[in-house]
């Protein structure tokens, strides 16, 4: 199982400084995997509860969020081996040929290290702001999901559709290998059938091992059903860790606990099939400084390897 880490991006302890030398450190230490996030506001009003929160309250730290394809950029400069991926990049946002530039540019300076994990997020009020339709996500995430493979594969590429409209155009500045795996989060049956149908990869969170493991064996069945290869799907584990002193016990949110149980997650999330895991301790209790970041960093290492 490959092992990923969060860059350091909201709150107080993403700062110049930190930023850097964390990602450096993460390489050093063995991670496989660099991965960003996707958060444009921080609305005093919203409209919806944050559903990563047990009182739906967006963490402060939200308010400081820096660009996640600014990030991967500068990681590539300063990195050699890792992956660097998006976890996740809420596709309806974005105009899919100005992204898929962005990413194309990404993955070719860091020499073929792009991966791109999508979703559609869930605050109305972020799109809004971006200037997108909440009410149409779903259908924008897969025309944008078009636009992609278009863009990566074929010249001239063309594009007429509901959302977005290319003429006859050489664009060919492409990713190195081709295509950047595209992931997706996906919890209700419609985005599950896309992943099967569309995806390189499944990016679950917040999900306990054996509903987790039985949902990805459901989408890999109805990739076979759909003449895929199902062995090539990917299921790629968001860790979003909050680490405690005291244990919590039965009924408590995976990947928060003590360290007996954050280590209890990571075997249950290998014995499920992960490919991946990627940890995000970001918003965990005093993780608001680069030292404590980078001792996260070592202790979730080492716990993954026994």
């Amino acid at each position: 199982m490959r092992l990923g880490f969060s860059i350091v991006q909201v709150g107080a302890a993403a700062q110049v400084s930190t930023i850097g030398r964390l990602i450096r450190e993460a390489e050093s230490v063995g991670y496989d995997s660099l991965w960003v996030l996707d958060r444009l506001l921080f609305p005093l009003q919203p409209g919806e509860r944050y559903p990563a929160s047990a009182d739906g309250e967006l963490p402060d730290a939200y308010r400081r969020v820096f660009d996640p394809l600014a990030l991967l950029a500068y990681a590539s400069a300063i990195t050699e081996r890792v992956s660097l991926g998006t976890s996740v990049l809420n596709l309806p946002w974005y105009n899919p040929l100005l992204l898929g530039r962005a990413l194309a540019s990404i993955d070719q300076l860091s020499q073929g290290r792009a991966r791109l994990g999508v979703g559609t997020g869930w605050c109305s009020q972020e799109y809004t702001a971006a200037g997108a339709v909440w009410s149409s996500r779903g259908a924008a995430l897969d025309e944008s999901l078009d636009v992609l493979a278009k863009l990566w594969t074929t010249s001239p590429i063309e594009h007429q559709g509901e959302f977005y409209s290319i003429p006859p155009s050489l664009v060919e500045l492409r990713p190195v290998n081709g295509a950047i795996p595209v992931y997706m989060a996906a919890y209700t049956p419609a985005a599950m059938r896309r992943v099967a149908l569309r995806g390189d990869g499944w990016m679950p969170a917040g999900i306990p091992a054996p509903a987790m493991q039985q949902m990805f064996a459901g989408m890999r069945q109805m990739a076979e059903e759909a003449g895929r290869d199902p062995a090539q799907l990917e299921m790629i584990v968001r860790g979003n860790v909050t680490l405690l002193e005291k244990p919590l016990g039965q009924d408590r949110p995976v990947f928060v606990g003590n360290l007996q149980e954050i280590a209890a997650d990571i075997r249950a999330a290998r014995a499920a099939g992960a490919h991946e895991l990627l940890f995000d301790p970001q918003f965990s209790p005093g993780m608001d400084s680069p030292d404590a970041l980078e001792a996260c960093m070592h202790t979730l290492y080492e716990l993954s390897q026994t």
